[in-house]
């Protein structure tokens, strides 16, 4: 896009809270400390600290979201969407994104060490909610000294967090958008995560999730993987990616990969082993499994009295988070008088959209931003100018 361009090199910060006796009490009642959460920021914080913007990751990224990593090539994996003159414009927005409880790309989670044992967690690490991923960001909120986000956005997984950001913070957000996400997961959801879940408990190296020792479930983690592209595609991208191709001339060997799509699946199943750990999938597919916005009754009581205006994306291919389940946000939020935009992208790449589809997404949440941070800038000018008239009044001089 003209105009645009990338925040360039990049480096991971490292915030650490929670430190024994003072542990984070997490939704089950169990106890956790120290946590520490990766995140990287793009942009500047501004005079007002109102400008900031968090970004979500979903199931399987993390604090990396724009520009590059001195040495490594790879760009951040919503790069498209941050930077100067991008959806999220770092020369307007200070943009966080950090890496969620649970993780392993930096954050605590199963593989980090357990200060009681000196060992990593393993299955010892406590049942997480994302209600607990959303109070660590708080702490890191809080650490970076913001009171007031002017918006938290994010897609999967991350529009759960948007959601629950919502939920337990309404007055620190001025906006929310959910993108191709859900109040709920269904039964099909669900199920779709226990197979992923069986898969990784079913390899002989997952070992009751003690493996630090030895070979990780890479077999298990891998068909996990598979299974979830699967669900992030739809029917019309893999017959435009694949259709019946056959991946050469030669005949292989006996029930070994033969279709391009069964050689693109294995691909993605071995290079996501060599970045993911198996048990931070178990802990947070199962905590998107528990979640549920609306509680016992429905969103629209959860809701109740929000203030930040919110911007629902859905994708018309999404057969893994469909819109009918995008369109449950918007109904609970106006039945609640919140402020809220939906809009529905016709897109071929399935659940992938959110990623792919930068264009018009972008256009989206461009305009969107731009109404919240100019309506912002009224409210914090007026008090500003008050101020000024008075110290012209002679009660000192400005800071």
């Amino acid at each position: 896009m003209e105009g645009t361009g990338s925040v360039g090199v990049v480096e991971t910060n490292y915030f650490t809270f929670a430190r024994p006796p003072h542990e984070m009490v997490l939704e089950s009642g169990e106890r956790l400390g120290p946590i520490t959460l990766a995140y990287e920021t793009y942009g500047r914080l501004d005079q007002n600290r109102s400008n900031a913007i968090l970004v979500l990751h979903a199931l399987s990224g993390d604090a990396h979201a724009a520009g590059v990593h001195r040495g490594d090539k790879g760009a951040g994996w919503w790069d498209a969407m941050i930077g100067p003159g991008r959806a999220l414009d770092t020369d307007r927005y200070f943009v966080i994104c950090s890496n969620v409880l649970g993780g392993c790309r930096g954050s605590t989670g199963p593989s980090s060490k357990n200060p009681d044992t000196g060992e990593p967690y393993g299955l010892d690490f406590p049942i997480i909610s994302i209600k607990d991923m959303v109070e660590a960001q708080r702490h890191l909120i809080d650490h970076l000294g913001i009171e007031t986000l002017l918006s938290v956005i994010g897609g999967s997984s991350g529009g759960m967090q948007a959601l629950q950001w919502m939920a337990s913070y309404p007055e620190r957000i001025r906006s929310a958008i959910p993108i191709a996400t859900t109040l709920r997961h269904s039964p099909q959801q669900i199920a779709l995560s226990e197979v992923g879940r069986q898969a990784i408990m079913s390899d002989p190296d997952w070992k009751s999730g003690s493996y630090h020792l030895h070979a990780p479930p890479a077999r298990g983690l891998a068909i996990a993987r598979m299974v979830g592209h699967i669900t992030y595609m739809s029917d019309t991208s893999m017959k435009g990616k694949f259709g019946r191709r056959l991946r050469g001339a030669r005949k292989p060997a006996k029930f070994s990969p033969e279709f391009e799509v069964e050689g693109y699946l294995e691909y993605r199943g071995s290079n996501f082993v060599k970045r993911f750990d198996a048990n931070s999938y178990l802990y947070i597919t199962k905590a998107m499994d528990h979640f549920d916005a609306a509680g016992p009754g429905d969103g629209a009581k959860v809701f109740l009295g929000i203030k930040a205006k919110v911007l629902v994306l859905a994708f018309k291919s999404d057969w893994l988070y469909p819109p009918y389940q995008s369109q449950e946000i918007v109904e609970a939020c106006m039945s609640a008088g919140v402020d809220v935009t939906y809009c529905e992208i016709q897109s071929d790449y399935g659940h992938d959209a959110f990623l792919l589809e930068i264009e018009e997404e972008s256009d989206l949440v461009r305009n969107f931003l731009d109404k919240v941070f100019n309506a912002n800038e009224a409210v914090t000018e007026r008090p500003r100018r008050r101020r000024a008239h008075r110290l012209r009044g002679g009660e000192g001089t400005p800071a």
